[in-house]
């Protein structure tokens, strides 16, 4: 039975069918009509990048300033779990892992190829070398910097706030917990699910094809094969897919932990490796040159939809739409595994892990290869490398070329685009298994051997008919709904934080600051019974209204005059004293009504509620003051309450600075 049980699927129905119908047909066309399919989804990409790209703009703008304000609201100590919760992981390996999942095999791609696309793009041709490696700097950092983490941020923070602060499912659907309440475990879950399961899936394969290629190119060029052909490809998708299930099947702490940590290692070798032995100072130069160009020119960067500048257009939807785009689109994957390792840390913590230590590291690992590539085009290679843009696949080794040690370096940058690989597909395993299960605490290592048996056969199907730019452009499609779902987990995040801060600072209620263990069953009996109306009524017309009485009289003995005014129906009754000058003093009790949550409703260990409203008597005053519940009080303390309150009048009105204020006619239109 318990062999039975470990083999037994903990898929959710809901989301994996559909999910596998919609991955599996999409791949399906992408491969028997790849030209067709490629020519209809490009023709919808261009169309939203066009036509649409200010929602990308505005969206991708939203998030980096929301993330910015709450690194520095009230909300910034808020725990990602409960108060006392610690990290699970020390800060290398967090950051390591988060690295290797956000970024991966594109550091290694577009180090090089980016920097010098910009560099020789016809767009800023009529520049000056100068200005054109400057901008070609300044456009990299733009595109791998604050703004992609931003993206990554706000999914990974709301999802591991509803996940381990709410003890939600590691789920986008829990995100919108706040908003849809309990649906979220109903269809309008299972279809946000469903669409992060596509989004994940299409992602790991594309860059699962770039990878291929990246590595086969790699190899064609150090002479270890004769040709690019699909026979190596099997045989590296084969090879990468193995490692990546190994390690999901070992797990996050295992597997992923100790890959995530050499991979680290390994970049940070190779980038030392070329700024000692490259250009040095002319690396660091430019790199500080380059954040300081990158820091002025920020707002313009963001905002810059480039509409006056017509020739820069397709560029700007080729490069800044396309990037946000793609980080959109890969967020769901990238979110959902930062989430998962990101337990206990504050939400300040989070964010400048999360958002500045992973920009300012791309900045320079992006300054000293873009920036060396560059310097050896002018002064070495005599622009040879700037000739090879547009093959980036071969770019960044034609680069190591020039390098000492270049065999053992491409080797090495083989070995390191393996390693980013593995990192990235295997987390991708373990978080589709999770989307697919739920968030299922343990399921058969079967289901993660079957995500990495689907990737390789659908990524070596279409990179044999040429389907995967069809692939990638269905998943820059997607980033266009997910945008507008990701501004509604900000809506949802905002009210869930206010929610969590007021909970945390929400002190005594007033009605509960003169008790004494004096009257203590008649007030446990009144706290666990909810009110009606017309118990609150009869409240105001008994206790209210008798202490309300014996007070007036008590007043008049002390000559001065208090008047009763209380409504046709008691809900509402209140006492006035008269002023010529200053504003009367007004102390009042009606019946208010309020909403109780839906779980108190059906809460077996509380009185029995018939519908989801309740009342309780309030208090007001002649002032904006907010008032509060005296349901508690005897008709003694209430007494007292008013007295506080009259003496904090009369203290108020003896004070000569309080005279404009307090003589501002607002005795008008008194009931």
């Amino acid at each position: 039975m318990m062999k039975f049980r470990s083999t037994q699927s903990t898929f959710s129905k809901g989301v994996t069918i559909p999910s596998l119908i919609f991955i599996i047909g999409t791949c399906f066309l992408s491969a028997v009509y790849p030209e067709s399919t490629e020519n209809i989804l490009n023709g919808i990409k261009e169309f939203i990048f066009v036509n649409l790209n200010w929602v990308y703009v505005w969206s991708v703008t939203l998030f980096v300033i929301f993330l910015v304000y709450l690194m520095f609201s009230k909300y910034a100590h808020i725990k990602l779990g409960s108060n006392d919760s610690k990290p699970e992981y020390s800060l290398f390996s967090w950051i390591s892992m988060l690295f290797a999942a956000g970024m991966g095999i594109g550091l290694i791609y577009f180090s090089v190829a980016e920097p010098m696309q910009h560099y020789s793009s016809e767009v800023f041709a009529d520049n000056h070398y100068i200005n054109r490696a400057k901008q070609a700097q300044l456009y990299t950092f733009f595109h791998w910097g604050i703004h992609a983490w931003a993206i990554y941020g706000v999914v990974g923070l709301s999802l591991s706030y509803f996940a381990y602060r709410y003890r939600l499912p590691l789920s986008l659907r829990s995100c919108f917990y706040p908003l849809l309440k309990d649906r979220i475990n109903g269809k309008w879950g299972n279809v946000i699910d469903v669409f992060a399961l596509c989004c994940t899936f299409f992602g790991i394969t594309t860059t699962l094809g770039f990878g291929v290629v990246q590595i086969n190119s790699g190899l064609q060029t150090l002479g270890v094969i004769p040709e690019n052909n699909f026979t190596s490809q099997i045989i590296i998708v084969v090879c990468l897919v193995s490692l990546s299930v190994f390690s999901a099947i070992s797990g996050v702490n295992k597997g992923v932990k100790i890959l995530s940590n050499i991979n680290i290692i390994s970049v940070i070798a190779l980038l030392l490796f070329v700024l000692v032995l490259g250009p040095t100072v002319f690396l660091i130069g430019s790199f500080t040159e380059g954040l300081g160009n990158y820091v002025n020119n920020f707002f313009d960067l963001t905002f810059n939809t480039h509409v006056y500048e017509k020739k820069t257009l397709p560029w700007f939807y080729d490069w800044t739409i396309l990037y946000w785009a793609w980080w959109i689109s890969w967020s769901p994957y990238v979110g959902l595994f930062i989430a998962r390792i990101s337990k206990g840390r504050t939400i300040r913590e989070f964010i400048l892990a999360v958002l500045i230590l992973p920009t300012l590291f791309n900045f320079i690992w992006m300054s000293v290869f873009g920036n060396s590539a560059i310097w050896f085009d002018l002064n070495i290679a005599d622009g040879k490398l700037s000739q090879l843009a547009s093959n980036p696949d071969a770019l960044m080794f034609r680069f190591l070329e020039y390098m000492p040690l270049s065999t053992f370096t491409s080797f090495f940058v083989i070995a390191i685009i393996i390693i980013f690989f593995v990192t990235s597909a295997d987390s991708g395993i373990f978080v589709m298994n999770s989307i697919a299960t739920k968030n299922a605490k343990t399921s058969p290592k079967w289901q993660l051997i079957f995500w990495g048996l689907l990737l390789a056969v659908l990524s070596l199907l279409l990179l044999n008919v040429g389907g995967l730019k069809a692939l990638q452009s269905m998943t820059l499609i997607t980033a266009l709904p997910f945008s507008i779902i990701v501004l509604l987990f900000i809506v949802s995040l905002m009210k869930a934080l206010i929610i969590d801060q007021k909970y945390y600072e929400r002190n005594f209620s007033a009605s509960a600051i003169p008790w004494s263990g004096e009257f203590w069953k008649e007030r446990l009996k009144r706290i666990v019974s909810f009110k009606d109306n017309s118990s609150v009524d009869g409240f105001i017309q008994n206790t209210v209204k008798e202490g309300f009485t014996e007070l007036q009289k008590e007043f008049a003995e002390n000559g001065i005059e208090v008047k009763i005014n209380q409504s046709e129906n008691p809900t509402k009754i209140e006492m006035e004293i008269h002023h010529g000058v200053v504003n009367n003093f007004i102390y009042g009790i009606k019946n208010q009504e309020k909403t109780v949550s839906e779980y108190i409703i059906h809460e077996e260990n509380l009185p029995d509620l018939e519908n989801n409203t309740t009342h309780y008597p309030k208090s007001y005053f002649g002032d904006a003051r907010e008032g509060y519940d005296v349901q508690y009080f005897t008709k003694n303390e209430l007494i007292s309450d008013v007295l506080k309150h009259y003496e904090r009048f009369l203290e108020i009105i003896s004070e000569e600075k309080n005279e404009m204020f307090i003589s501002s006619n607002a005795n008008q239109g008194k009931v």
